[in-house]
């Protein structure tokens, strides 16, 4: 069976994306969950990591005797191990869209990233105020997040980005939940979207996990050890 390595539910945002992935699939998998208690050699977390990836870093997927490393690769691997769960769209153009926005994701909104990072126990608009307000660069990825999502909604016709489900609504769904921590002022479309992508089982079990865990840590960059 399928290994996924991941890190704390409540942060750790590139875990949450192969999770849901699998999840709403419906492709069974083990989960370790891999305590951030410290990022300095020798902790628990980078020991346990080390000795599973070259990077040390979460999430891994590990198939039999295969490692698999970078949410990207695993998405990839994972939709062509299960070509019948459709993971990616069918329709070419599609597909090229999906792809395009998740790399655009997985090297881009470094602002929105750093200024919000994900905690998905917390209500902070306070804070999503004073970042919208001070830092132009958290605007401006607000701004694309609503172009981006408004122009495949209104393409594809929704419910998802890309019609249904695909890599690409587990790919922006640790955004959702980023935007929805810290209150960002978004359109009526884009808020429906978020509201579904909150209503899908895949991801309401990742944040209930979230919830539950009662591990919150005080790092400054709890997010900052991942693939």
């Amino acid at each position: 069976m399928l290994k996924l390595y991941i890190g704390n539910k409540n942060y750790s945002s590139w875990s949450m994306r192969p999770w849901v992935l699998l999840r709403q699939a419906g492709i069974d998998f083990d989960e370790v969950m891999v305590r951030f208690d410290s990022f300095a050699p020798g902790s628990g977390f980078r020991s346990t990591m080390d000795a599973v990836s070259p990077v040390g870093k979460v999430p891994v997927l590990v198939d039999g005797d295969l490692t698999i490393w970078d949410t990207l690769a695993i998405a990839e691997y994972v939709a062509e191990q299960f070509p019948e769960k459709q993971l990616w769209p069918a329709e070419r153009t599609a597909r090229a869209r999906a792809r395009s926005i998740c790399a655009e994701m997985h090297s881009g909104f470094t602002g929105l990233r750093s200024a919000c990072p994900m905690n998905i126990e917390a209500h902070l608009p306070e804070v999503g105020a004073l970042a919208l307000r001070d830092k132009p660069a958290v605007r401006k990825d607000l701004e694309r997040l609503v172009s981006m999502w408004s122009g495949l909604l209104a393409a594809h016709g929704g419910p998802m980005l890309l019609g249904a489900f695909s890599v690409a609504d587990a790919y922006f769904a640790p955004v959702v939940m980023r935007l929805k921590t810290y209150a960002l002022p978004v359109p009526a479309d884009i808020a429906a979207y978020m509201d579904r992508v909150c209503a899908l089982p895949g991801v309401k079990a990742w944040t209930d996990g979230a919830r539950a865990e009662k591990d919150f840590i005080d790092f400054e960059e709890p997010f900052r050890l991942r693939n």
